[in-house]
């Protein structure tokens, strides 16, 4: 028996005298003055009372804390570890030996937060288990067959679980002759034997959702019901007819997107502690699958999520850092103006202080800046530098449709195998397209930059990065990695950042498709 248990015995047995003797006072007094009783009986009632809230107290705090017996058929004389995933990444919470018999306990003063916990012997994870709002309770099996062998005292969450894992393990058995079926390549899709295996392989499919929607009706504030729950495919009706008699097309989307989250609470920190990254998994499913990827568009998106999550500090947090890193570096030219706002809103703001530390506050800054400054959609800078004759050149002032900014390294295996490429879309396109050229070395040799254009018969402006006479490049433009290329439009704003060498020709002529359309008159004007 621990500490606090003991404590409490000795707690109640003083309450229980004390009980017993003010009783005895209670009645004495009763019984030399009957007319007083009334008061007699309040006071009786009263001291009632305070005893049994005094009780429930000591109780309450017997009950802080964390205390999971485990015995273990067949372990024995070795040591077993608590763990759980968090942020992506899996840590031990707690270590434990194990005896001769199997047995062993897991304890702590501090309630450990709600989630899915695993067991981890000889550096294998052994079986998952969920920790709700009862941490105290007993779990006895065998390493013959773990869940089907498993007893559970002192916690419905853990028994919920397990029942619910052992009835989907039957239905699995139960549904595999039919699945057997529907993966026969021999078989159409027609043939009777499918469709039979296929009506057949839905009742089973149809138990199992009755199982769990009856659960999470009964026990919706269990954490196996939560999780259950958060896996729920959203119902979307039918769409609603138009006012002209016509199906509303976009209805069904629109509900959907809408609803997405109706069965996962983003302000459930246990949602950040399951066996897989299912909190990650669905941001980045809402906002790739269902958005057009504007950068305006997806951080309104963003923003909505994080004030869903703010009831609670630690889903806040992973929320908004988890999206931050995703457009760090985004596949999608043009979202890294993501980052830039988020930054700006939770970071520089000063909303994230309560958890961010000032050196990787800084470093997020440093970066936003740096990203600051070369967005697609922003007036790209001018950069003036000289030539390989010792001339400065200037990017404002080429006179075309499109200027190219192409940062190379003469030195840099990437460049050399992607500067061929450029040069013949260059000499194929620069009339078609009406575009220069404007290649930045980014070494300080002069040299070496003249070797690199004579050996690639670059016929295009190069200039010498480091000999710049508006400061350096990378606080203009963000090139840390070579080769780097920007398209600027006739007014020297941004359209493009990376985009692929091979793809040059097709982007701007779809670039300037769009553009043709934007200038359309709409129908009707």
């Amino acid at each position: 028996m621990n500490r606090i248990g003991i404590l409490v015995i000795i707690v109640l047995n003083f309450l229980l005298k004390v009980y017993h003797y003010g009783f005895w006072l209670i009645n004495c007094h009763y019984i030399r003055k009957l007319r007083h009783l009334p008061y007699n009986f309040f006071s009786m009632r009263v001291l009632s009372t305070v005893l049994l809230l005094m009780i429930s107290s000591c109780w309450s705090i017997a009950q802080t804390g964390y205390k999971i017996d485990f015995k273990i058929k067949g372990w024995k004389d070795t040591t077993v570890y608590l763990g759980y995933t968090f942020w992506d990444q899996t840590y031990i919470k707690d270590t434990a030996k194990v005896n001769s018999q199997g047995v062993f306990l897991f304890d702590g003063s501090k309630a450990l937060p709600q989630g899915m916990y695993f067991l981890v012997l000889s550096q294998s994870k052994i079986f998952d288990f969920v920790i709700g709002s009862d941490q105290q309770f007993n779990v006895e099996t065998s390493n013959e067959d773990y869940i089907r062998n498993m007893k559970l005292t002192g916690d419905e969450d853990n028994r919920l679980f397990f029942e619910n894992m052992t009835f989907n393990m039957e239905r699995h058995k139960e549904a595999e002759p039919f699945i057997k079926v529907l993966q026969d390549s021999t078989l159409t899709k027609d043939d009777p034997l499918k469709k039979a295996a296929q009506e057949s392989f839905s009742k089973v499919n149809e138990k199992v959702m009755a199982y769990q929607n009856q659960l999470i009706s009964k026990y919706p504030t269990t954490l196996t019901a939560r999780l259950l729950k958060s896996s729920k495919q959203i119902e979307i009706p039918d769409p609603p007819k138009k006012a002209d008699g016509s199906i509303d097309s976009t209805f069904q989307f629109r509900y959907y997107r809408d609803h997405f989250f109706d069965n996962f609470d983003l302000a459930d920190e246990a949602m950040l502690r399951l066996a897989k990254v299912t909190y990650k998994d669905k941001v980045k499913e809402y906002l790739e699958r269902l958005f057009v990827p504007d950068p305006d568009t997806i951080t309104r998106a963003i923003v909505k999520l994080a004030d869903k999550a703010k009831k609670n500090q630690e889903t806040y947090k992973y929320l908004v850092w988890n999206c931050l890193v995703n457009y760090q570096n985004p596949e999608i030219m043009g979202l890294d103006r993501v980052y830039v706002n988020l930054y700006d809103k939770y970071y520089a703001s000063g909303e994230m202080d309560f958890w961010i530390t000032d050196a990787v506050k800084k470093n997020l800054k440093d970066y936003a800046e740096k990203l600051r400054g070369s967005l697609v959609g922003d007036q790209g800078r001018n950069m003036q530098m000289q030539d390989q004759n010792l001339q400065p050149r200037a990017v404002y002032d080429i006179k075309k449709k499109y200027t190219f900014i192409f940062f190379f390294d003469p030195d840099c295996g990437h460049c050399r195998e992607e500067t061929p490429r450029l040069v013949e879309f260059y000499n194929k396109n620069k009339i078609k397209f009406d575009l220069e050229i404007f290649a930045v070395s980014a070494d300080t040799s002069l040299q070496k930059m003249k070797d690199f254009a004579k050996e690639f018969k670059t016929n295009w402006i190069t200039v010498n990065g480091p000999r710049s006479y508006t400061g350096s490049y990378s606080n203009l433009y963000y090139a840390e990695q070579t080769p780097t290329l920007y398209i600027l439009d006739s007014k020297k704003k941004i359209i493009a950042k990376k985009p692929p060498i091979d793809k040059l020709e097709d982007f701007l002529t779809n670039y300037e498709k769009f553009q043709k359309l934007k200038q359309a008159p709409a129908k009707g004007t």
